[in-house]
């Protein structure tokens, strides 16, 4: 652990920080009134719906409905934790960041940088070893067998571990000290039972492979053996800057090579990483000695909208794959994608790329196996379907995984499918995949009485994603009327957006009719209208949680807002038609 961040370090950071400064150097801002606009950087639009506050040091999108502080846009853009985006923030302005921590926790963070120190140095002199070393040639040769280049090499900071016992220990492990940073950072091991060779190099005779964290620095190694001796490959132990399980190989570089990565392709090997960068496929990562876990996805979904799984086409292939299937289930929200690529037996990615070209390959990768194709193909491979009881038994396997999947379009889909496929109908399964698509939401602004009306088990239902899409826009255009009623003069409001059918819509359209019978009244009047009614004191409340309202060009960011919501609605209605057509193909396919 690190230890905290002094509070008022925080303060004093955001008190020094023009958030105009730190969101102007990634995205290109223009002066509207008091405030700034631009494109979103997290979504893609053609109008500037990005707004930037300098007088409350505050960033809002109409369009995706992002917003923060400057901490908050340096963590929503570089993708990282709220440490390192105040890490971060605090060294663009020359600051050294405090900690309140133990003396244990101070010790442990001073002996982390000791050993990233080390492990730096067990790299620069496996690099120099590949350049010097008299048996080099081996090393060398090796690589150009496998096709790689001196500027991949380079990129990727490739070394050899020369044969022998203590090549390193010598070099580096020159006091005590070092030798114990060597060993706690896996570098070393020590037989305390032999006692001419206590201590020795781990990797010796290897193609040496540094494995880097998200800020690029080393946090252990992977070994390549040259020549047959076992194992093939060897990965640092488990040491206190490296967890196996949380990082991927590979993922540094590709996020220095491509600045927006639009997917990742996860493949088995280092070998594999390198070979598809050296035919300019610069987006594939590997695990380090585990499966894929969910902590790995969640950190690539963070990244990317899609994530390609590469695997062999055998059957221990498949049941990899069916594994990380598993794993990406409840991550798999509308907007992303998560596909299968199949390789022929016995190849890898490595030898495919050099076999078909990258051309060729990141075709393959592109017309990788849908989610959806590989569950329905993976479990009807296990049934008889030309019996009821097989239809039957692939209901039992399929709906305990559906049921994992998060609610949205996808969901309804893969339920539609087993529908085809079984005979069972829509309604039925819905039951048991425990969907009511009847149910209306709870929601924070609804009246009291209203939720009180409702079951049990459905005032305690999520939020629906079309919920949760309008509720800041809504919430903030109700906010607007509030200050200045008389805007609903000036700008029309389409009535079919009450096809939204949330109660956030609800709650925007009385606040319009209220506004239109009296838009000359202050905001404390027109509060005052309905105080005794239950709108009256949801309104109070959104007045006192408000954060960001302007001062100044409020009808210009109501109108925004009116054409966010028609945008949206039209969206909705698109992604109605295409979930219809879905079904009409699925309908006319089991025909």
């Amino acid at each position: 652990m690190a230890g905290f961040i002094p509070q008022s370090f925080i303060d004093d950071l955001l008190a020094r920080a023009d958030i105009v400064d730190v969101i102007g150097a990634k995205v290109t801002l223009k002066k509207t009134g008091k405030n700034y606009s631009g494109l979103c950087p997290f979504h893609q639009e053609k109008s500037p719906s990005f707004t930037v506050e300098p007088a409350k040091q505050f960033y809002y999108c109409f369009g995706c409905g992002k917003g923060g502080n400057a901490v908050g846009f340096v963590m929503d853009f570089e993708n990282i934790d709220y440490p390192q985006a105040i890490e971060l923030l605090a060294s663009s302005m020359g600051l050294e960041v405090p900690r309140e921590e133990s003396s244990e926790v101070k010790q442990q963070r001073e002996r982390n940088i000791d050993l990233y120190d080390v492990l730096q140095q067990a790299a620069a002199y496996y690099q120099q070893q590949l350049r010097q070393h008299p048996a080099k040639s081996s090393a060398i040769e090796y690589l150009k067998q496998r096709g790689l280049s001196g500027e991949i090499a380079r990129d990727f900071k490739l070394g050899f571990a020369p044969a022998g016992w203590q090549n390193l220990l010598d070099n580096i492990g020159t006091s005590a000290e070092k030798q114990k940073l060597l060993l706690d950072a896996g570098m070393l091991i020590d037989k305390s039972d032999q006692q001419d060779k206590s201590r020795y190099d781990r990797f010796r005779n290897r193609i040496m492979f540094p494995i880097r964290d998200q800020r690029g620095r080393i946090i252990g190694f992977g070994g390549r053996v040259i020549g047959d001796e076992k194992p093939k490959y060897l990965n640092s132990p488990e040491t206190p800057v490296f967890r196996k399980g949380e990082e991927l190989y590979g993922l540094y570089e590709a996020r220095q090579k491509v600045r927006k990565l639009e997917r990742i392709l996860i493949v088995e090997g280092y070998m594999d990483v390198i070979a598809l960068a050296q035919h300019d496929i610069h987006y594939s990562v590997a695990t380090l000695g585990t499966s894929t876990s969910e902590t790995h996805l969640k950190r690539l979904f963070k990244l990317v909208a899609e994530i390609v799984f590469c695997f062999d086409g055998d059957d221990a292939g498949r049941q990899a794959a069916w594994r990380a299937l598993n794993e990406v289930i409840p991550l798999m929200e509308d907007g992303l994608s998560a596909r299968f690529l199949f390789l022929p037996e016995g190849e890898d990615p490595d030898t495919q790329v050099r076999k078909t070209g990258s051309r060729a390959f990141a075709d393959k990768i592109g017309q990788a196996t849908p989610l959806a194709e590989f569950f329905f193909a993976y479990l009807t491979a296990q049934v008889e379907m030309d019996t009821l009881e097989g239809r039957a038994k692939l209901g039992k396997l399929a709906m305990p995984l559906i049921r994992k999947f998060p609610q949205g379009i996808l969901r309804q889909l893969i339920l539609d499918q087993l529908a085809k496929t079984t005979g069972v109908d829509m309604n039925t399964l819905s039951q048991m995949s425990g969907d009511n698509p009847q149910q209306a939401p709870e929601h924070p602004y609804a009246p009291r009485a209203a939720a009180e009306t409702r079951p049990p088990h459905q005032a305690q239902k999520a939020v629906s994603r079309t919920h949760k899409v309008t509720h800041s826009a809504c919430m903030k255009a109700v906010n607007l009327i509030l200050q200045k009623p008389d805007i609903v003069t000036r700008v029309k409001v389409n009535e079919g957006l009450k096809e939204l059918g949330t109660p956030d819509i609800e709650l925007l359209f009385e606040v319009l009719r209220l506004a239109a019978k009296a838009p000359k009244v202050s905001t404390h009047e027109l509060l005052a209208m309905v105080y005794a009614k239950p709108i009256g004191s949801q309104l109070i409340q959104l007045m006192d949680k408000e954060q960001i309202t302007p001062k100044t060009g409020i009808e210009g960011e109501f109108r925004e807002i009116v054409a966010y919501l028609e945008n949206l609605l039209h969206r909705l209605q698109s992604q109605q038609s295409l979930l219809e057509a879905a079904r009409k193909k699925l309908a006319e396919k089991s025909t």
